[in-house]
């Protein structure tokens, strides 16, 4: 797993509109990269839609946004379009950048064990170094926490 004060893994990803956004695009700016399991679930909604509406405030701290999962780019384009999505949603089906994290792991439903994306987040600095990780993550208010912590690691 990518942890806080390592290089952030490198990431060449499409959206879903097919554009390819590579970590080193971003350098200067902060990334928050958020994986989730899956389009158009509920956790997931609610999540997307956090992020959704806290936008404008990370942009204002310069901050860019990125959900990823393993759901491809026609997928997430319905998704994005569905909820007004107003931020790239990387497609990574073969879970490649997932795993470089370390968003890929053992899960439990309904009492059966599986593999599957983890849901965590990711704050890189702008130099290229994860800042935060989010192991658990509540979808809900998750962006509300990422901005709390943007706003107390820019005060230091």
């Amino acid at each position: 797993m990518a942890t806080a004060g390592e290089i952030a893994p490198k990431f060449a990803l499409p959206d879903q509109e097919g554009k390819v956004h590579r970590l080193s695009d971003y350098r200067g700016k902060w990334v928050v990269l958020y994986f989730y399991p899956k389009d158009d679930t509920p956790g997931c909604t609610k999540e997307a839609c956090s992020f959704r509406d806290e936008k404008g405030r990370l942009e204002q701290m310069g901050a860019v946004v990125f959900g990823v999962s393993a759901d491809d780019t026609h997928s997430h384009g319905k998704f994005a379009l569905k909820y007004g999505l107003n931020f790239p949603l990387l497609a990574d089906p073969a879970a490649e950048v997932i795993k470089a994290y370390g968003a890929w792991g053992k899960k439990n439903a309904y009492g059966k064990e599986y593999e599957g994306i983890l849901r965590q987040t990711f704050l890189i600095d702008p130099t290229g170094h994860v800042a935060r990780v989010w192991e658990k993550v509540n979808a809900e208010d998750h962006a509300l926490e990422v901005a709390q912590a943007l706003e107390e690691l820019q005060r230091v």
